[in-house]
């Protein structure tokens, strides 16, 4: 989790895109289903029946022409369904994109501006005077910070603590450290410079830590993929994914998610003050491998860390830190402390379009998401002497 920007602008690890809308294709004819996904067929009249309803609607979608899912009956009664039902009204949902994009009406936001701006500081001088934990961390299981701290971090989900997800955003490799998960044996499709710089853009960006799945000789570690919505991603490449969760986010409604993410994590602070912050905002991290392939697809990775049989956040490192990002180092460190920290120790394959599909229910949020969409640059390991000693493990 961090607040400056990357490429190709910095802020918050952050870019900026201009959000696609989606443009209306024409109707379609009765039973003419377009080639990805298509609503076709929503017919009534001002005389409805009982025994009418079930052949009104007619419901197909399509996957490079090849139906995956229909309606009971969809095939026999969707034409003369529409043939018969005056006036006819056909919804086509962009008819040239997987992950169609859609706002929600438009509202204030009582979460803009909201965010408490904290400086950086000198690591050293602080930790003389308050003991200011930060991330990301070693999560290698046995292992523990060098830092006394006399707090401890959340161990239960944070669901169960009264807070909610109010942001996603992810890192070019990792920040945190795995051994044998992503750590400095790690591989990718390019290499990175000595110093774990990798060009994105225009503009320099920090990568971390890799995970060790990629195989050259594989497929789909190296089948491009056409994205539409992320930016600057790369099949085959390692991502550490953060979910900030707050107990003073707007949880619940059209404005729950929000870019900056501090903007989420504060946003109803001023009306009723954080009293313990390790209580009350914390991470989730998650760390993954694009793959093209969709077997390895999750539809809704914007709204938190996958927890799914006994592989998908099981294997649970946690401990208390701070944000992070690429101002901050061993030598500068982050306010924003202390804040616990849930990451899973492995990583896993995912999908490209998984991350699509992400960063299109991401242009669907009220707030503007777009400096989000793609990878932002990763802080360097955490020292022994600024990482918590109260690391806990849950599976």
């Amino acid at each position: 989790m961090s607040d400056t920007k990357s490429p190709p602008e910095q802020a918050l690890d952050l870019t900026s895109v201009e959000d696609q809308a989606a443009a209306p294709a024409p109707a379609a004819a009765a039973g003419g289903l377009s080639k990805n996904m298509v609503y076709a067929g929503v017919a009534f009249c001002a005389c409805v029946t009982v025994a009418s309803v079930a052949s009104m609607t007619a419901l197909a979608l399509r996957k490079d022409g090849e139906v995956v899912m229909e309606s009971p009956n969809a095939a026999a009664s969707a034409g003369d369904a529409v043939a018969k039902a005056q006036p006819v009204i056909t919804v086509v949902v962009d008819d040239e994109s997987k992950f169609p994009t859609v706002k929600p009406p438009a509202g204030e936001n009582p979460c803009a501006g909201t965010k408490v701006d904290l400086a950086n500081v000198e690591c050293v001088a602080t930790a003389m005077t308050n003991v200011i934990p930060q991330s990301g961390a070693n999560v290698t299981k046995g292992y523990v910070g060098g830092m006394e701290v006399d707090h401890e971090p959340i161990t239960t989900p944070y669901w169960q603590n009264q807070m909610c997800p109010v942001n996603v955003h992810w890192h070019l490799g990792t920040e945190h450290y795995s051994a044998g998960q992503y750590d400095e044996n790690g591989k990718g499709p390019e290499n990175y410079a000595a110093d774990n710089d990798r060009r994105l853009g225009v503009t320099d960006v920090r990568g971390g830590y890799r995970c060790q799945h990629y195989d050259a000789d594989v497929d789909m570690f190296n089948k491009p993929y056409v994205w539409e919505h992320c930016v600057g991603m790369t099949v085959g490449e390692t991502y550490e994914v953060h979910w900030p969760h707050s107990a003073r986010g707007a949880c619940g409604t059209p404005n729950q998610f929000q870019t900056p993410f501090y903007d989420g994590v504060f946003c109803t602070a001023a009306e009723v003050p954080f009293t313990a912050l390790n209580y009350e905002v914390g991470v989730q991290a998650q760390v993954f491998t694009i793959v093209n392939d969709e077997s390895y697809y999750y539809p809704d990775l914007m709204r938190g860390m996958i927890v799914d049989g006994e592989i998908f956040g099981t294997d649970m490192a946690i401990y208390t830190g701070s944000t992070t990002g690429t101002s901050r180092d061993n030598e500068i460190c982050s306010q924003y402390a202390p804040i616990t920290w849930q990451v899973d120790r492995t990583c896993h394959m995912i999908s490209a379009s998984s991350f699509d599909k992400m960063c299109a229910d991401m242009k669907s949020q009220r707030d503007d998401m777009s400096d989000d969409l793609y990878a932002h640059g990763s802080r360097i390991l955490v020292d022994d002497s600024l990482t918590a000693d109260n690391q806990q493990n849950r599976h």
